[in-house]
């Protein structure tokens, strides 16, 4: 079973994701991320929001496996993959 690309793989995420978002946006002098047509954004505007969350988040994963919370990580990359 497919899905899209970008939707998340938890429903309930969705909210989260979308302000987490807006945080690394204002983290990056971008103010106003969720009402500016990113259109009128440049690729690298754009993708340095998408890079930096990925990059926060790994680093989540990886400070949470270093302090033995791999069951937590382990279990949402089984979802994952089973989806």
């Amino acid at each position: 079973m497919s899905r899209k690309s970008n939707a998340p793989v938890y429903g309930g995420a969705s909210s989260a994701l979308d302000k987490f978002k807006m945080e690394v946006a204002t983290e990056l002098g971008i103010s106003n991320y969720d009402q500016i047509d990113k259109g009128q954004l440049s690729s690298r505007q754009n993708g340095y929001v998408g890079g930096n969350m990925t990059k926060k988040m790994v680093a989540f994963a990886e400070q949470a496996l270093s302090q033995g919370q791999a069951s937590g990580v382990n279990s949402a990359t089984q979802t994952q993959q089973m989806k």
